[in-house]
């Protein structure tokens, strides 16, 4: 990837928004592409990765409370959760969530797609580089009212 240099001066002129908008629409296309070819969305990937990660903590309110903030599409999250059991990758029992094994099957094949994904977003920068981007984004964030709080 051929990418010109600039001085500090001339990118501290850059416009943030712009930048950091322009960065959201091609991490974020990237990744609804790679989850696509599974016939996943992102609140899809999010409850998987979620029920994964804490076996039965999570039922339809608090997982929903978790994700809605995330969520820019306003997408109904009952028919997510819905979509995941009807694929048989997802079960309810007593109110909590539990992968099946076609569900972890399928969250490791999403994630294989995902991590390339990120493997490009990262190539020739720095993971200092990238800890000092994501701290400078948060510390604007919460500069404007937001909350800058890692998730």
């Amino acid at each position: 990837m051929d990418i010109k240099e600039y001085g500090r001066e001339e990118l501290a002129a850059q416009p943030i928004g712009w930048w950091s908008g322009e960065a959201y629409r091609r991490v974020v296309g990237e990744i609804r592409a790679a989850l696509a070819v599974e016939q996943l969305i992102q609140p899809h990937w999010w409850t998987l990765n979620h029920v994964a990660g804490d076996p039965g903590r999570w039922g339809r309110a608090t997982l929903a409370e978790r994700l809605i903030p995330y969520d820019d599409l306003g997408t109904e999250l009952g028919g997510v959760f819905d979509d995941l059991i009807g694929r048989g990758w997802l079960t309810e029992e007593a109110g909590a969530f539990t992968l099946t094994e076609a569900g972890e099957a399928g969250r490791l094949r999403a994630r294989d797609r995902t991590s390339r994904v990120k493997e490009r977003m990262h190539a020739g920068i720095a993971p200092d580089e990238y800890a000092a981007t994501i701290d400078v984004l948060r510390r604007v964030v919460a500069n404007l009212g937001g909350n800058g709080n890692l998730p």
